[in-house]
């Protein structure tokens, strides 16, 4: 992901939407002033054992000592390393979220929303895989005292040069599309230790609630086509980097979980590796960035491949670790997808965030947010035809993560999120979804008002297109965007 500017260079979009919070399952999860290759199974560790007194990724405004919560819609968070956050960016932060992730500068920040909101969750962004030396992440000759990294790039040039990684030429491998991101030794222990004990140190000093660890990833070939030294081919050099990763994230795990602290790693492509996710998420819980996006080459949803889906539903089940889940939304489709996919694995640390803008530059809110739907009866339920529906108090929702369309019948008496009725036989697309909701039988009260800005308004999502002849076929005619073919990792953030 493109790192963050480091001056602001324009002004912000509008944010729509009502300010009504979808909490997490049983609760809910300051401000500035104004002016690949497929691999075995992972062999997983057993998790430390759970101590509700630590508070450790409790969702805000759940007793751990208390029942358990009750699994409502998926709770919302924002993943906030774009630009650095204005008042009413905060503001909104504050009243909407569950969680917040910003970058390792903006302590201001941090300190503010926990004033503001003391029940949020604010982590700081790490980048586990790279260190970088552009202005910000540098100055000067010198590291910054606050880095995107846990290492920085003049530290290891000085003491530890062989921390960088090279490849068979003994060249140092410098991410391509990234200039000055630098790929580390991920397996190396001194460099794993180092990195563990300054984002410890720092994380307990400055007050976050613990780590955003990015760029847990599978394969090196999304930022290099290089060959590790001491590795045959690009196959031999991901296995290095996943099983360096693997121990990688138990010694930063155990270093954080000491001191109280969450470590969430961005986990990418876990669908290649059976075991991957569950392994990865056993701290806190795992980020899953490119969260139901539709594979072009097939025509289906890439979080249903492999045994990713299944392992994300075990941990939502479980209720002891956050599923951060971002679905881009460059259209209606892909919104009502991510947030119907998020809502069959609504549990007590569920969370999702449609983002509308690939460097995360804004607080998004989504129409779906607002959908009300209330309290999970059914857990999901997969039908013969491949389709996944559940139920809710105040609604329904059906995913159809196949390339093919299907049947579904959705419960009598429910509407669109914007008050259209459907058949009693719908035409489920390829990819595609339905979130529907008990029609309103009252006139809405009025709503708080979103932050106003000056810049470019989002994109125009603020109802489902729905055919309303005798069956739904839900591919929206107002779409001029295509989702990725393969999701990849990214880098993000920067000092």
């Amino acid at each position: 992901m493109p790192k963050e500017p480091l001056i602001r260079a324009h002004t912000r979009r509008v944010l729509a939407g009502t300010c009504g919070v979808a909490l997490l399952l049983a609760g809910s999860a300051a401000l500035p002033s104004p002016a690949g290759e497929r691999t075995t199974a992972v062999r997983v560790k057993p998790a430390p054992e759970w101590d509700p007194r630590a508070h450790r990724g409790v969702p805000p405004g759940v007793d751990p000592l208390g029942p358990p919560p009750k699994p409502l819609a998926p709770c919302a968070w924002w993943y906030g390393i774009g630009e650095p956050p204005t008042y009413a960016d905060l503001k909104f932060a504050a009243q909407h979220y569950d969680l917040v992730v910003l970058n390792a500068t903006e302590t201001a920040a941090m300190r503010r929303l926990h004033k503001l909101n003391p029940k949020i969750k604010v982590l700081v962004y790490k980048d586990f895989s790279s260190t970088r030396n552009y202005p910000g992440a540098v100055v000067g000759d010198q590291d910054a005292p606050l880095l995107p990294s846990g290492v920085g790039y003049y530290a290891a040039e000085r003491k530890h040069p062989e921390w960088f990684a090279l490849d068979t030429a003994d060249r140092r491998i410098e991410w391509k599309g990234y200039p000055q991101h630098w790929q580390m030794t991920v397996w190396d222990e001194g460099y794993q230790r180092a990195w563990a004990e300054a984002v410890t140190a720092e994380v307990v000093r400055e007050g976050w609630d613990g780590v955003l660890a990015d760029n847990d990833f599978s394969s090196l070939g999304h930022y290099s086509p290089a060959v590790l030294k001491g590795t045959a081919d690009t196959a031999a050099t991901d296995r290095m980097i996943r099983d360096g990763l693997d121990r990688f994230l138990e010694v930063a795990g155990e270093s954080l979980r000491k001191e109280g602290k969450m470590l969430i790693p961005n986990v990418s492509e876990s669908q290649l590796t059976p075991g991957r996710w569950s392994a990865h998420s056993r701290y806190h819980g795992a980020m899953e960035e490119n969260f139901s996006l539709r594979d072009n080459g097939a025509g289906d949803l890439i979080t249903f491949k492999g045994n990713e889906f299944k392992e994300l539903r075990a941990q939502a089940a479980l209720g002891e670790s956050w599923l951060l889940l971002v679905t881009h939304t460059q259209s209606h489709r892909e919104e009502r997808v991510g947030y119907a996919t998020a809502a069959l694995l609504a549990g007590p640390y569920t969370c999702w965030i449609g983002a509308t803008t690939k460097d995360y530059q804004d607080p998004d809110w989504s129409p779906y947010q607002d959908a009300n739907l209330g309290e999970a009866v059914e857990t999901a339920n997969h039908l013969p035809n491949g389709t996944w529906t559940r139920k809710f108090t105040n609604g329904w929702v059906a995913v159809n993560p196949t390339a093919t369309t299907a049947h579904v019948i959705p419960p009598p008496g429910l509407v669109t999120i914007d008050g259209t009725t459907v058949p009693t036989l719908v035409d489920l697309a390829g990819a595609d979804a339905l979130v529907l909701v008990k029609p309103k039988t009252t006139k809405p009260t009025a709503t708080r008002p979103a932050p106003t800005t000056t810049s470019k308004a989002r994109p125009t999502s603020t109802t489902t297109p729905v055919p309303t002849t005798t069956t739904l076929t839900t591919t929206p005619t107002t779409t001029t965007t295509t989702p990725v073919t393969t999701p990849t990792p990214t880098p993000t953030a920067a000092a």
